[in-house]
């Protein structure tokens, strides 16, 4: 079993910035991807960024340019700088870890952008 926490949600104004952490813990060997999900109220949770133990990177195009994914396979820890918040980034944040075709999720961290 792999355990995520997150840390690093909260309430930012528009044009700012946040730095979201997710620490694994347990089983933690051979995880193939570390991520980010978000899901808005009434909407389905999509992907915002993953990447890969050899550092290859994926993100959805609504962030792409703004968000940066980052990973300490040392700290078993992957981040999310978030800049340029809109208030269409404001979800229920949530990491994710594959491994070994496993799937497992983090708790969550709200995000709020206001306006």
């Amino acid at each position: 079993q792999v355990q995520l926490v997150e840390s690093g949600g909260g309430l930012v104004q528009t044009g700012g910035s946040l730095r979201l952490s997710c620490a694994a813990s347990g089983s933690i060997f051979s995880i193939d991807a570390m991520g980010w999900y978000r899901q808005a109220p009434g909407k389905q949770r999509e992907l915002v960024a993953s990447i890969t133990t050899d550092g290859s990177t994926n993100y959805a195009d609504s962030v792409k340019g703004r968000f940066t994914i980052s990973r300490d396979n040392a700290k078993n820890t992957a981040y999310l700088q978030m800049n340029s918040l809109k208030p269409e980034d404001t979800a229920v944040y949530y990491c994710h870890v594959l491994r070994r075709w496993s799937n497992y999720w983090g708790r969550g961290t709200q995000v709020t952008v206001s306006s």
